[in-house]
């Protein structure tokens, strides 16, 4: 089954050069392209997207407040932020609404399909500007903490995958555990770090030091 793409772009010819460069892949297929976000998220079998590529400053209601609510109705579809800011506010509130990666639109054209392709295998992309905001946030809230959280060591390995771009399969493979229980292990971890995504998971690992 090819990759399901869907891009919300308001700058038209960004959003045909995506659209273009998605439907050129053998294993990838475009089910919508959008200048802005829907007022409902109803998606069908048909339109159903894997990833989406998320622009940040879209008309009306922004990038980030729609994939958080893609996000809520769909948990398990990946959104790729694309977008021109390197601002750290709207990075870490991309990251905390749900966002699976992150990259500047300079950097697109010779890496998007295979950060399309990483995203979805569970990854979590990154242009390198963009992650040194990230560890640079992470640095600057050291001395404001969380209560220490106590992994086992099982959790702690699962969320070491996490953190390294693993997918569950491969969790699991690695371990030599089933897939449900790589699920049951990370529900868990999300609950003890008090976090919704894989994305917040990380940073919070990487804040913590719990890997």
């Amino acid at each position: 089954m090819p990759i399901r793409v869907m891009i919300v772009e308001d700058n038209p010819n960004l959003r045909l050069a995506l659209r273009s460069l998605v439907s050129i892949s053998d294993d990838l297929v475009c089910v919508g392209d959008y200048e802005s976000a829907l007022p409902q998220i109803d998606f069908s079998d048909q339109n159903m997207p894997d990833v989406v590529l998320m622009d940040i400053d879209l008309p009306g209601e922004n990038g980030i407040s729609y994939t958080r609510r893609i996000k809520e109705k769909y948990p398990f579809v990946n959104i790729l932020m694309l977008t021109v800011v390197e601002q750290e506010e709207k990075i870490m509130d991309a990251i905390c609404a749900g966002a699976s990666g992150y990259l500047i639109k300079s950097a697109i054209p010779e890496n998007i399909l295979e950060n399309i392709r990483v995203v979805n295998k569970g990854g979590s992309p990154l242009t390198p500007s963009i992650a040194r905001v990230i560890f640079k946030n992470i640095r600057s809230q050291q001395s404001d903490k969380k209560e220490k959280v106590y992994l086992s060591s099982r959790e702690a390995e699962v969320l070491n995958g996490l953190v390294n771009g693993l997918t569950y399969k491969m969790i699991a493979q690695k371990h030599f555990i089933s897939v449900d229980t790589v699920r049951s292990y990370i529900r868990s971890v999300y609950e003890k770090l008090e976090v919704h995504s894989r994305s917040e998971a990380i940073v919070r690992a990487l804040n913590d030091k719990l890997v």
